[in-house]
């Protein structure tokens, strides 16, 4: 359809309407063109260009799963819906292989392109000074070889599928993130995650609950000006400490000129919730239930699931200072 004859349909007012208030929001504020700087979707040896370029997919499959739709099969059949393919940019709607090609692409670079949204997220201001670090369970389809059984103990229970661990901030920003095998993560994602984010922006505080009552994790950001804020872990221990926070003993111990208000580190300590609601948002997003089997097509639908959220959150803010706008609710 050319744009002569779009001009020239009778319903070009509703085509309008019905994207604007659809996810054509999602694209108004942000360039996807830089897919194109990476490798894997460069032009083939051959010299064959690709009938779909990577911006036109990226933005296809964000509103996909905007509308919960996943699966190559069920991607593509959205993506042929006239309205759909038009407000991504296609020239054309693709084809079922042509979508297969660029999620197998983007499999291998997807947590960059998680990287490249979180600056996108920083330079506009929407981080704050304290981040919040969490892990979450990623529940898997059944017949998923690669997922296992894994013990959720926030709700003691099993359940089949995988983790993982995010670092949020401000209005349910998600700025650093690991795929785990299952929701209980290994210190060293922690650790991992942590110096993650803290390569975003360092923040004043750094919060997270009784999972992250270690030595290291406390020293390490101590030693880089944050503030850890973990509540003290007492069951692992013959002689407890008379503390509520771990960070309470470590101060004690290597600072003298430092002091904590019990009320202030309650009151910090509060602000954890704000990774839990970052985690919904995020579930909302894709995270929630996997409809991709096998380790590799799983870590992509979530961070697919991430960036999506991080598309919201700045279409939200670049779009809430004009009250005829139309704000993303995720």
């Amino acid at each position: 359809m050319s744009p002569a004859t779009l001009q020239d349909a009778p319903s070009v007012d509703s085509f309008f309407n019905v994207v604007e208030t659809e996810t054509l929001a999602l694209f108004e504020h942000l360039s996807f063109e830089f897919l194109e700087e990476f490798d894997v979707f460069a032009p083939a040896e051959t010299g064959r260009t690709r009938d779909h370029e990577s911006p036109e997919l990226m933005r296809g499959f964000l509103h996909c799963y905007y509308k919960d739709i996943y699966g190559i099969r069920p991607v593509a059949r959205e993506l042929r819906n006239t309205i759909v393919w038009l407000s991504c940019g296609f020239d054309r709607p693709p084809s079922r292989d042509a979508v297969d090609r660029f999620l197998t692409a983007l499999e291998h670079i997807v947590d960059e392109v998680f990287d490249h949204l979180v600056e996108q997220a920083a330079c506009r201001g929407l981080l704050d000074l304290t981040y919040c670090i969490d892990s979450t369970d990623v529940r898997a389809m059944p017949t998923d070889q690669d997922a296992s059984k894994c013990y959720d103990p926030t709700d003691d229970e099993y359940y089949y599928g995988y983790g993982c661990t995010i670092v949020s901030t401000g209005q349910k920003i998600p700025i650093a993130a690991e795929f785990t095998e299952s929701k209980q993560a290994p210190e060293e994602t922690a650790m991992r995650v942590t110096r993650d984010a803290l390569a975003v922006a360092k923040p004043t505080w750094m919060v997270g609950d009784s999972a992250y009552d270690t030595l290291d994790w406390h020293d390490y950001l101590l030693d880089t000006g944050v503030v850890p804020v973990a509540p003290y872990n007492a069951r692992n221990t013959a002689k407890p400490k008379d503390i509520e926070y771990r960070v309470e003993d470590r101060i004690e111990q290597h600072s003298e000129d430092v002091q904590l208000k019990q009320s202030t580190l309650d009151k910090t300590y509060n602000r954890r919730t704000g990774v839990e609601r970052t985690n919904e948002s995020v579930k909302e997003c894709g995270l929630g239930r996997m409809h991709a089997r096998g380790r590799v097509h799983a870590r992509a639908q979530v961070f697919l699931a991430l960036c999506l959220r991080l598309v919201i959150a700045i279409t939200n803010y670049e779009r809430g200072d004009n009250p005829g706008s139309t704000i993303i609710t995720v």
